[in-house]
């Protein structure tokens, strides 16, 4: 019989091969065993209630037996090809038919990937440098993307402040940083730089926080009349907010968008997905050198991450499935503010049924800026209590998956319950 190896031991030899002890990704504490349905277990055994799903794309849960069968029968044919195959064309044809902004797509194998290119494939079309991003934006870890992220000094806009080392100086100088949600601003902004601008590059849903109305319509607007690149990065967003994604929800259609998480069903997949014009910079046939845009990837369309996503997608367009997951969250939001508001602790819910969280203030967060307003000695109460009942989540983020049951959601709503008290002693 194997010897069983506990947390501990695997976060002890984690400490000696890995920076920080960990993949850079969730708490390193937590060494995950297994996953099935709603629910993971760690290597101790402790079960919890799973509102981290990967940090998104298992929007079906862990194991789902018709993505199992689908991988299986793929896996007796081949894993990969560096090669064009039948199901990375198909999953093409199902994008392309969903989303309302794509003509073309080409894919990554992650979404950082597929923000980096889209912004570069940004400037090969406009001959322009400067790209526009929100402060508090996530777009993965290129340079551009590790701009003014999670800056701690906070500084005038639409000045950049890197959030990293290694970067160089160069990069900052064609970055402009605005603030979300701050239409007058924007606007003016992108008016005075309006011929240096390359692209916009907006999380239609930035981490949490929605856009106010009229917002998305106002950068559709102006970066239509002053032919700059508008991306929507729907990494998070797409098929999660609605099958069309953020653009069909909000109604905003962009010239590109970046997808990934949901649509290799928990396989490394991703995609940059637009207009044909702007595409055909990635074919030199077309565009000539000058205008060519190179890129290539080992596992880029892969086979087994392609038919993960079609199945994954095909249960996603069944009848019923978006008011579900939205009604799961819902429930969630009310549970989380009844017992918060029960107990005199004062917050807010920010983000949309299927993916928000709790930021302890008074006031209403429409940006970055705002969410630093949260009480952080609360969040930690709140979280930790959390962990303790059972329930895996990220520090800022929350979730819902189709997996959930109604079991979850009474234990949820217990542990929530207690979380709130805990919050009294923060």
């Amino acid at each position: 019989m194997k010897k069983k190896i506990s947390q501990e031991d695997w976060k002890n030899r984690a400490a000696e091969v890995l920076p920080a002890a960990g993949f850079g990704n969730f708490d390193p504490s937590i060494v995950i065993r297994e996953g099935k349905g709603s629910r993971v277990w760690d290597e101790d055994g402790k079960e919890y209630i799973d509102y981290l799903i990967g940090s998104g794309p298992m929007i079906l849960g862990h194991g789902h037996p018709e993505v199992i069968e689908a991988v299986e029968e793929q896996l007796g044919k081949g894993m990969t090809f560096f090669a064009n195959n039948a199901a990375g064309i198909e999953l093409a044809e199902v994008l392309t038919e969903a989303v309302p902004c794509i003509e073309n797509v080409r894919y990554l194998s992650t979404g950082g990937e597929a923000d980096m290119y889209a912004i570069r494939l940004a400037r090969a079309f406009t001959g322009r440098n400067k790209v526009l991003k929100f402060e508090g934006g996530y777009h993965g870890m290129s340079g551009e993307a590790l701009m003014s992220l999670a800056p701690t000094t906070l500084v005038n806009y639409p000045q950049a402040v890197p959030d990293s080392a290694g970067i160089p100086e160069s990069v900052r100088d064609d970055m402009l940083i605005a603030p979300f949600n701050d239409t007058e601003f924007v606007s003016s902004l992108i008016d005075e730089y309006a011929d240096e601008i390359a692209c916009v590059i907006v999380e239609p849903l930035q981490r949490i926080v929605p856009p106010e109305p009229g917002f998305l319509e106002m950068l559709r607007a102006v970066t239509e009349k002053t032919g700059i690149v508008l991306i929507f990065d729907e990494v998070v967003t797409g098929f999660r907010l609605a099958y069309g994604g953020a653009q069909e929800a909000y109604g905003v259609v962009p010239d590109l968008c970046t997808l990934g998480k949901i649509i290799g069903g928990g396989f490394p997949l991703a995609a940059i997905g637009g207009k044909k014009e702007i595409m055909d910079h990635f074919d030199m046939s077309i565009v000539g050198k000058p205008g060519f845009t190179f890129q290539v990837g080992t596992l880029s369309g892969n086979p087994i991450a392609s038919v993960a996503g079609l199945k994954t997608l095909e249960i996603l367009r069944r009848p019923g499935a978006y008011d579900k997951i939205r009604q799961y969250g819902e429930d969630l939001m009310s549970s989380c503010s009844k017992h918060l508001s029960g107990n005199g602790i004062d917050h807010q819910i920010v983000g949309d049924p299927v993916l928000f969280d709790t930021v302890f203030c008074s006031t209403p967060v429409k940006n970055y800026r705002d969410t630093l307003k949260g009480d952080a000695a609360t969040a930690k109460a709140f979280n930790n209590s959390l962990r303790q009942s059972g329930i895996l989540k990220s520090e800022s983020k929350l979730y819902a998956s189709l997996a959930l049951t109604e079991q979850d959601l009474a234990e949820t709503d217990a542990a929530l319950e207690k979380a709130a008290r805990a919050c009294q002693s923060a």
